[in-house]
């Protein structure tokens, strides 16, 4: 689990702490580099929260799956519960996590503080028209809601984030 400040990025994202803070940076910063753009810490409709999300041009979803070390890993086993929100799913880890540990199954990205690179590309289940579509419009919503708030000072706003549907 993530540990977070009691402050937010400048566009409103919740904004992780110590190494796992790297990892975000730098898979948020890798993922802009690929066309896509990222929120941190995404509630989804089925409780889950998403470490990262990013939506690409064309509207493909992928979330992110940070891991700080192993134990964080080995103790957290939530992560298939987000596959019916995204199309690719991937874990990111730092330089001196066991890569091995991570399933054949998922796409997996090493980074830091800097950027990061994708070591293993996972297949797309391409996701339902129905179900992208409001996925889609969560997204946007929670970027809006979040944007609005950006000139707030912390804590100002009570009203709560709408989940990812």
């Amino acid at each position: 689990m993530m540990a977070h400040s009691p402050v937010s990025q400048p566009f409103g994202d919740p904004v992780p702490s110590g190494r796992a803070a790297e990892i975000v940076r730098g898979a948020q910063r890798m993922l802009a580099e690929m066309g896509l753009a990222s929120l941190t810490e995404v509630t989804l409709a089925n409780g889950r929260r998403a470490d990262v999300m990013a939506m690409g041009p064309k509207g493909e979803i992928v979330i992110v799956e940070v891991k700080s070390c192993l134990q964080d890993f080995a103790t957290d086993q939530k992560w298939p519960e987000y596959a019916p929100y995204c199309d690719r799913f991937y874990f990111a880890v730092d330089c001196d996590f066991p890569k091995e540990r991570i399933p054949e199954t998922c796409g997996m990205m090493v980074c830091d503080g800097f950027g990061g690179a994708v070591l293993r590309e996972c297949e797309a289940q391409l996701l339902v028209a129905a179900r992208r579509k409001a996925v889609t419009l969560s997204f946007a919503r929670l970027a809006a809601a979040r944007l609005m708030r950006a000139g707030e000072a912390a804590g100002a706003s009570s009203a709560s984030e709408p989940a990812i549907d």
